[in-house]
């Protein structure tokens, strides 16, 4: 109910809200939808909703069937904390089977509140809506066939890249060693990426005389919330270029929980310390880069001790998303 009263609807009014409204295709079992919201006279959209605990994927079929019985464009399935947004794009009256567009609460995007916005009563356009939920839900298709490649490159995309560089018989050995070769250099290319637009701000950062921030142990004491005041200590400081590289990693890895602007970083001479809202009581890792023949990185506990692991090289920090997500979790 406070999610249909952000869109604007009046949940008092059965003009604009009906709950547990009919929805029972043969007019025999009852069925009902938790929540009709109703422009002239006819819904315009469905919200089935389930407990906080449950996997929506077990009710999609569920609120189908609502869909069909209904005259609504727009469906949705939440338990509160996920929002699945679907419509017909495929076949008209009948419910696709993927949302356009899902959102979690927990760690919502703006982007995505530009979009939850175009349902507000002020702002509903049934042509806008569909435009956009036809490009969103190809773009989330787009986009997740991308990640599965980064991770995972497919057999076909393997053997389209071997195609263009290796001039020999693409034999399934050969196929079998570009695989490896292909996920590296997929990785490589955005770390490359990722340098390349790091070097402009470095230059735009020196442009400008900003500061470099430095770090300062995890503790609990208020003073260490302060700037640190740069002395003869700092001035040694060097951040590298690898450290920056290692930082736009972990912070592309810890977005998925915490907006990306949170994620913020000091240096010092031990360590480069990572952490959440410029606030080294929020730490999130350390890496340890200074000695470039041992790279480590470090994950602070409840405790405020540090666990250190060894890495190879930067690609390695990929390996500890887990802890990396968990550290991040802490701070939502």
């Amino acid at each position: 109910m406070p999610f249909i009263q952000i869109l604007g609807y009046d949940v008092f009014n059965p003009l604009e809200v009906v709950p547990e409204m009919d929805c029972d295709i043969v007019k025999k079992k009852g069925e009902k939808i938790d929540y009709a919201i109703m422009k002239d006279g006819s819904p315009i959209m469905l919200i089935e909703c389930k407990h906080w605990k449950q996997d929506l994927n077990l009710h999609d079929n569920q609120l189908k069937r609502y869909y069909v019985a209904s005259k609504a464009k727009f469906g949705v399935l939440t338990n509160g904390i996920v929002y699945r947004f679907y419509a017909d794009l495929i076949k008209e009256n009948i419910m696709d089977d993927v949302p356009f567009l899902e959102i979690n609460l927990e760690k919502i995007r703006e982007a995505q509140i530009e979009e939850v916005k175009k349902f507000c009563k002020e702002n509903f356009d049934l042509d806008n809506i569909l435009s956009s939920a036809n490009e969103l839900k190809y773009m989330s298709e787009v986009k997740k066939i991308i990640r599965s490649e980064f991770d995972e490159p497919s057999p076909e995309l393997v053997k389209l890249l071997t195609k263009r560089v290796y001039e020999g018989i693409v034999t399934q050995k050969v196929l079998d060693q570009f695989t490896d070769i292909v996920k590296r250099a997929l990785k490589s290319h955005i770390n490359d990426v990722m340098s390349e637009k790091l070097g402009i701000a470095i230059k735009a950062t020196e442009a400008a005389g900003a500061p470099i921030q430095t770090a300062s142990p995890v503790t609990d004491s208020k003073e260490e919330e302060e700037p640190t005041k740069i002395d003869d200590k700092a001035s040694k400081i060097n951040t590298t270029t690898e450290e920056l590289e290692g930082y736009y990693i972990v912070k592309s890895i810890v977005c998925e929980v915490i907006a990306s602007e949170r994620v913020t970083y000091r240096d010092s001479q031990s360590y480069f310390a990572i952490f959440a809202d410029d606030n080294n009581r929020r730490p999130i890792c350390r890496l340890h880069f200074n000695n470039t023949t041992n790279k480590r990185i470090g994950f602070i506990d409840e405790n405020r001790n540090e666990q250190v692991e060894c890495i190879e090289k930067l690609d390695d920090i990929y390996n500890f998303k887990k802890q990396l997500i968990d550290a991040a979790k802490r701070y939502i």
